[in-house]
């Protein structure tokens, strides 16, 4: 951007430059050039000046004209923040979904045919407008929008990360600067720091702050503390949240685990055993998939971070509109955010134990998975419910698509991994899914019924929410 307006500037001073040689020569040559002559001249220099400066006014332009590489960065930042900051996989659904509807949002009015999610989603019922008849530099409303949400969501944060958001921020602001006029600038940044404000608002009444006690289900097979830390349970009562387009944790449930029990001939026993089995034969394939979609946090950006980064990379390599990115990314957002809270409301209503309980205590003693278990319930899996959503919210918008999967070469993660090609987004899906198998963490029936709830999901993002004006879903 910056080296393209760097041109533009020098072709209009060197255009004007001409000119007025041209005007000072006519005049040296010929003291007397008649008054038409000049007239001429002058208005051949003021039609370029004003072609250049069309090119130049980038607030004439609709949030379809602009790339998306202001969007993608910041993304691609809040993915390192999640990281840095140890953020666990409930709450970082929450941080992306929001942040993803507040880019949308924040951009909307200036698209040529998206619409606005104001009365779509649960409890969104206004958000501040563009003044009429002003314009707008969509890149700066996006900048602004993006700073101001991140840190509201993150109250309490390192100063390291707090460094990154605002140096990026003022990054962004010092190149749009340089391109914008001083009012249409400012004006734009006053908008999107108000769609900020508006959305942060909105979601402090999502019952997130709101303090929830936590009795245990009751059930045969209960979930216990797993070892090594044996932690207790996390984040418990998110299941409780309001979502952003189910009518609440429980819809969308699962089709049902097998019965508990301890005997040789049950299914449920079959389960188990199949998880030690795979666990006892991991081929290097099954182990290069458990590690790719671990996703641990504090290690990586989470596995809904994992999500908003194939969007990150579908925006860079097929250069995508600011606007249309936006979409992708409210679409994932709003996916995975009520992915985690429909789980949530099935882990804890189910309270079932983890494989390696029932593995140590019915097969072997001594067994342990090849990734550490986490400390909440099995039933479903986290990782195939928001997969599910997040691969039926990307099909939706594009389609059957083969792609190349970068997050960890992107972000530099450790240990690395290498990029993996898909040739659907359902087939990274399934993938994801089956990591948890091979990993030891997760039953079979954990990974296809979360996958079942997650296209639920995705399936009722597209019943109900039109992204579109001439949406007739």
């Amino acid at each position: 951007m910056k080296t393209r307006n760097t041109k533009c500037w020098q072709s209009m001073a060197a255009t004007i430059e001409r000119v007025l040689g041209l005007m000072a020569a006519a005049t040296i040559a010929r003291p007397r050039a008649n008054t038409t002559q000049c007239l001429i001249i002058l208005t051949a220099a003021l039609l370029v000046n004003s072609w250049v400066w069309a090119d130049l006014d980038q607030s004439k332009k609709s949030a379809d004209r602009f790339p998306s590489d202001v969007a993608s960065t910041w993304f691609e930042a809040l993915y390192n923040v999640v990281k840095a900051e140890k953020t666990s996989p409930p709450p970082a659904s929450r941080i992306y979904g929001i942040t993803a509807v507040a880019l949308y949002e924040s951009i909307v009015a200036g698209t040529e045919e998206n619409r606005s999610l104001v009365g779509q989603l649960n409890g969104l019922t206004s958000l501040p407008q563009p003044r009429k008849n002003k314009k707008y530099h969509w890149p700066t409303v996006t900048n602004a929008v993006l700073a101001k949400t991140i840190r509201g969501l993150y109250p309490t944060i390192s100063q390291a990360s707090l460094d990154a958001i605002n140096n990026l921020e003022q990054s962004f602001a010092s190149q749009q600067q340089a391109v914008v006029r001083g009012r249409v600038y400012e004006r734009s940044v006053a908008y999107g720091q108000t769609v900020a404000t508006a959305i942060i608002d909105w979601a402090a009444t999502d019952g997130f702050s709101i303090y929830c006690s936590y009795v245990p289900v009751r059930v045969a097979g209960a979930w216990k503390p797993t070892p090594p830390a044996f932690n207790p349970p996390l984040q418990p009562c998110w299941g409780q949240l309001r979502p952003m387009v189910l009518s609440s944790g429980e819809e969308c449930p699962p089709p049902g685990h097998p019965a508990f029990s301890t005997d040789p001939d049950s299914d449920f026993f079959a389960a188990g055993l199949e998880v030690y089995n795979v666990g006892r034969g991991l081929t290097k394939e099954q182990t290069t998939i458990a590690d790719y979609w671990a996703d641990g946090p504090g290690a990586t950006g989470t596995p809904p971070g994992h999500w908003i980064a194939i969007v990150s990379q579908i925006a860079r390599n097929d250069e995508l509109s600011l606007a249309a990115a936006a979409e992708a990314y409210a679409r994932v957002g709003i996916a995975i955010h009520d992915a985690f809270i429909e789980c949530w409301s099935t882990k804890y209503a189910t309270n079932l134990q983890r494989p390696v309980t029932y593995i140590n205590d019915n097969i072997d003693v001594s067994w342990v998975p090849y990734i550490t278990t986490p400390n909440f319930p099995t039933y479903t899996s986290g990782h195939s419910t928001q997969s599910g959503a997040a691969t039926t919210a990307l099909t939706d918008m594009f389609g059957i698509k083969s792609f190349r999967d970068t997050t960890h070469t992107d972000h530099g993660l450790v240990p690395p991994q290498e990029p993996r090609t898909f040739d659907s987004f359902d087939e990274a899906a399934a993938e994801a899914a089956v990591s948890r198998l091979y990993g030891g963490i997760h039953f079979s029936f954990d990974n296809d019924d979360g996958l079942a709830s997650g296209q639920c999901i995705g399936q009722a993002i597209h019943d109900r929410v039109s992204f579109k004006d001439d949406d007739d879903d």
